[in-house]
């Protein structure tokens, strides 16, 4: 595991933490044992800085005691040192790589996205509102696999894809008004990968990256990881400000340009078309690669006309999957692009993992054959997902607010006051898992926001929402500290309880018959 660095920053430390409270026993060692973890596995390298007692505390919403006492545990252990004026640091005698040398690039290799790392957890009983996915196959994909008739004499591997799914991926641009050839397509392990060779490609140490404010968190990893510089444009009600974008790439000449702009993860919002051509036209005369993450443009279930998707307006870099209509376990993605840009990324592939299995993209090639009825019934479910957490949302945490969305999986939360961060702490000792909105912007905005899904069966949800609203009676009672909605407000976090036993165990009984 990589090091965090030599003073993380307290937003990170906690996401590294991830579900640090959902087990039993007092909060203060429930800390202490995943902060040792993250010792000895070396993320925090001897000599690292820790958050003082009071920023980690706020973070984490927890009372400072809860802190003092988990480092004081780690300073008897020998994992930590702490000195009056001088901070708590990692122990020099602990385990771990050596730390990074001054002057070295700030890459990131690894996630500390709240988004993934929840997914990385051992099973338990919290339900997971924060990553996005269809929770169940639908019944056509068991069929499709039943009736699979593997190729004979074929070794397997297709690094740019299985020509007859490339086929059909080219023929469902067509069917949407921009005519493309199977040899503008490849055919990834998901919708990351392709973003992920695209990033490796494109993007040297340094190179600016236009991205939106806020964005897909899972984009902004590999930005990172790339060493890239993110230059955030903000988002509002009609989505990307396309205007400020286009100042953006004419002052910085980025190196790649991203955006959702189909029912934007997470607020929502969908880019107009006057909009979306200005942009297109904008990115093709400056020379800036346009990337148009379509991985949820299928899901328009409004009442409004199904938006175009941006490659109608000129060249762009389209990345899409079958995760989000189909079922996430089906790790089929593509790229859309210029001929010679997708054999590039081909050759790139080849390094890595010499083309998808086989089966999966034959699936794939079936399903997409007859998509509709797929399609309808995915849809059929998001729209009830999306009228109920809405009711239940307004029942019980009337000050919460959203807007209802048109499309996509997601709602867009904005809390009254505090923030999410430090509400996503106090919602996992209520056996919830939500995505703070700070995570998903490079503008460092968005910090009252929440992402909650709404793909869970119903009794599901109506659980997820009671917890929460036990949860945020908990952190905020009423808002104290400084004017409602004051972002710089203390919560009312300190007064949380010191032991994350009780809270735990009445999570896990109410769960007891229903089915995550």
């Amino acid at each position: 595991m990589k090091p965090i660095g030599h003073s993380p920053d307290p937003d990170d430390l906690v996401s590294r933490l991830g579900r640090w409270s959902a087990g039993r026993g007092p909060l203060y060692l429930l800390l202490a044992a995943r902060l040792r973890r993250l010792v000895d596995e070396g993320a925090l390298p001897p000599g690292t800085l820790l958050p003082p007692d009071r920023r980690l505390a706020k973070a984490l919403a927890v009372g400072r005691t809860t802190v003092v006492a988990a480092y004081d545990t780690l300073r008897q252990e020998g994992r930590l040192v702490r000195r009056q004026g001088s901070g708590t640091r990692v122990a020099r005698a602990a385990l771990a790589p050596e730390a990074p040398r001054a002057g070295d690039a700030p890459r990131v290799t690894e996630t500390s996205n709240p988004l993934f790392l929840h997914l990385l957890e051992a099973p338990d009983d919290v339900i997971l509102l924060s990553c996005a996915a269809p929770v169940e196959p639908p019944p056509e994909l068991a069929e499709a696999y039943s009736s699979l008739v593997l190729p004979r004499g074929d070794l397997g591997y297709h690094p740019a894809g299985l020509g007859v799914l490339r086929e059909a991926v080219a023929a469902r641009y067509a069917e949407r008004g921009v005519p493309t050839g199977s040899g503008e397509i490849l055919v990834t392990t998901g919708a990351q990968q392709g973003l992920s060779l695209l990033a490796r490609l494109l993007l040297a140490p340094g190179d600016g990256v236009l991205v939106e404010a806020p964005t897909y968190p899972g984009a902004l990893d590999l930005f990172r990881e790339a060493a890239a510089v993110p230059l955030p444009v903000a988002v509002g009600p009609d989505g990307l400000d396309v205007a400020e974008a286009v100042r953006v790439m004419e002052r910085h000449r980025p190196a790649l340009a991203y955006v959702v702009a189909r029912f934007q993860n997470p607020t929502g919002t969908v880019l107009p078309p006057l909009a979306g051509r200005r942009l297109v036209e904008a990115a093709n005369a400056l020379g800036v690669p346009l990337v148009d993450d379509e991985v949820l443009g299928d899901l328009a279930f409004g009442t409004a006309r199904e938006p175009r998707p941006l490659s109608a307006y000129g060249e762009v870099i389209a990345v899409g999957s079958l995760s989000k209509v189909v079922w996430g376990g089906l790790r089929i993605g593509w790229v859309r692009g210029p001929a010679p840009l997708i054999a590039r990324l081909a050759r790139l592939k080849a390094l890595h993992d010499l083309g998808c299995d086989v089966p999966s993209q034959l699936v794939a090639a079936r399903l997409l054959a007859d998509f509709a009825p797929v399609r309808a019934a995915r849809l059929h479910t998001l729209r009830a997902g999306h009228a109920h957490l809405r009711a239940e949302l307004a029942r019980l945490l009337p000050s919460w607010s959203c807007a209802p969305a048109t499309g996509g999986q997601t709602l867009w939360v904005r809390l009254p006051h505090g923030d999410g961060v430090s509400f996503a702490q106090v919602a996992l000792r209520h056996g919830v898992a939500v995505l703070p909105g700070a995570t998903t912007d490079a503008l460092g905005g968005s910090v009252r926001n929440l992402r909650l899904h709404f793909l869970l069966p119903r009794e599901v949800l109506t659980e997820a929402v009671r917890r929460l609203a036990a949860a945020w009676a908990e952190y905020a009672p009423a808002p104290r500290g400084g004017p409602d909605g004051d972002p710089e407000a203390e919560p009312a976090a300190g007064t949380v309880a010191e032991t994350g036993g009780d809270t735990g165990a009445e999570a896990g009984a109410s769960l007891q018959g229903i089915t995550l």
